[in-house]
């Protein structure tokens, strides 16, 4: 009979009048990986939390390896050979992985960096990672970086491993190298834990999946006799349509011509190197590459939030047929050209939305200036606030409840829903999936869709290739802020689009 790793018993979390866990009974056994499912709010992180000393629970209890446990901080956690990789690296980028991997962890004896670096070296060949434990973080690519975080509770003896969204970051080809790894941990009889929203990755790589909603355990099965359909249903407690439309653009015209357009940050470092690329009406333009490749900067060029060194970006109104440069131009100077962009950044509450106001306020950050004097209107905005509320399914206590205390997959819904209220003719989201469920993943799906027959321009930055593929009718590859190719997303595969982006283009003889 196989050993569990780790149990879960009746486990509840409150946080006020909030109940995120309620009496949650879950198992994961010695050599396999679980992948944990839910929608936005279901509490899968909050319980991993729990099992990582994080939160304490409020009621119930946990068994590791069949006996009951307390786990008060992250400390405790690591004593019982628990650890977790979290979404966001904790890493210091002036030290090597080696002095990060040993950073807090406390040894006998002397600190000795040489017997570090063997042992990393050992735990890297034991499983399969590709890591230099000499290199500066500042020099890691995101793949590496998330390798130094794995092998960090490795090395601090982790036998029970929770990965939080690891492939989000990941080309294609990274991704099976990091599911290389973990089958390796798996036969090494570790328990491996991983919270995810892509389905075909949970039925690629796991043994069993565990679904939780609005915060209740609601069942595992065996991932050989799951399905995308069933598990969707499962989560939302629905059948689910999964079935992305990709109607054919209706006349496209140009509408944003962008020419050698490079950009360099405050550092001298080249975040956009002469990229030419020309966005069509009623289209969907995808935007693919890894983390840090020069998507934000592009959007946030053409939106007039990122100065420009050389290059243009004309806009070409196809109703009256001027053409607009638009470079060195602010998004005030451009909105009063009669240019309409609307822009979904990937930092939701840092430059998106204001997270002290309700979704009333942040829906009239867009139509304050059209009140007169020093009034404003608040009929409009509120009316469409609870518009957006209804359409998106967005739970929230009211419209003047402060944003900030949504969950992360409702704050996106308020961001995405306003901008596109916002009738525009160019619309740019940056990452408008990212944290959502697969529920709401395919309501904005829907909604960009809608906009494209509209005839606006769509450029969508994602992650998951896969529906990229599926939604785009164009896909603009990006490594090192270099375009390093164009192609048409109804011809072109995964692992065609996953070379690009890891492929550096060399410079012109």
């Amino acid at each position: 009979m196989e050993q569990n790793a780790i149990e879960c018993r009746n486990l509840t979390k409150r946080f006020g009048q909030v109940v995120a866990n309620n009496g949650v009974n879950l198992t994961v056994k010695k050599g396999e990986i679980l992948s944990l499912l839910g929608e936005n709010g279901s509490g899968k992180t909050t319980l991993m939390n729990m099992l990582s000393g994080i939160y304490y629970p409020d009621s119930g209890e946990i068994l590791v390896d069949g006996k009951p446990v307390t786990i008060r901080g992250p400390k405790d956690a690591f004593a019982l050979g628990i650890g977790m990789v979290h979404q966001h690296f904790k890493l210091v980028n002036v030290f090597t992985a080696a002095e990060n991997i040993a950073l807090g962890y406390e040894e006998k004896g002397r600190y000795d960096i040489r017997a570090v670096t063997a042992r990393v070296k050992e735990i890297c060949q034991r499983y399969g990672f590709e890591l230099d434990p000499d290199k500066k973080i500042y020099d890691m690519s995101v793949s590496e970086k998330q390798t130094v975080e794995i092998v960090k509770v490795l090395y601090r003896g982790a036998q029970i491993l929770i990965l939080d969204e690891p492939t989000a970051v990941l080309t294609p080809q990274e991704t099976d190298k990091l599911f290389a790894v973990l089958r390796n941990m798996k036969a090494d009889g570790k328990a491996v834990v991983i919270i995810t929203h892509k389905l075909h990755e949970v039925l690629t790589l796991s043994d069993r999946v565990s679904v939780l909603r609005k915060g209740e355990y609601v069942g595992t099965v065996n991932t050989a006799e799951a399905t995308a359909d069933s598990l969707t249903e499962m989560m939302v407690g629905q059948k689910v349509d999964l079935h992305l439309d990709r109607p054919l653009p209706k006349a496209p015209a140009p509408r944003l011509v962008l020419k050698d357009v490079s950009a360099v940050s405050a550092e001298g470092v080249h975040t956009l190197d002469k990229v030419s690329l020309t966005v069509f009406s009623g289209e969907i333009l995808g935007i693919a590459g890894v983390a840090g490749s020069g998507q934000k900067e592009l959007l946030e060029a053409i939106a007039g939030l990122q100065p420009i060194s050389e290059g243009s970006i004309c806009y070409d109104d196809v109703r009256t047929g001027a053409a607009e440069e638009l470079r060195g131009k602010t998004p005030l100077q451009i909105r009063d050209l009669g240019i309409h962009l609307s822009f979904v950044p990937e930092d939701r509450l840092g430059m998106g939305l204001v997270g002290s106001m309700g979704m009333t306020g942040n829906v009239m950050l867009r139509s304050y200036r059209s009140g007169k004097g020093i009034f404003t209107d608040r009929k409009a905005p509120r009316q469409l606030a609870q518009r957006l509320k209804e359409q998106l399914d967005i739970v929230t206590p009211g419209v003047n409840y402060p944003v900030r205390r949504l969950s992360g997959g409702n704050v996106q819904k308020v961001l995405v829903g306003r901008e596109i209220a916002a009738a525009p003719t160019v619309l740019m989201a940056a990452y408008p999936v990212r944290g959502l469920d697969i529920n709401s993943s395919y309501t904005i799906y829907d909604l960009l869709n809608q906009q494209k027959e509209k005839g606006v321009a769509v450029i969508y930055v994602g992650e998951d290739l896969d529906v990229m593929l599926e939604l785009c009718d164009r896909i603009a590859v990006l490594c090192g802020g270099k375009l390093t190719g164009l192609v048409d997303a109804r011809k072109t595969t995964k692992a065609q689009v996953g070379t690009l982006m890891a492929r550096q283009e060399k410079e012109d003889a």
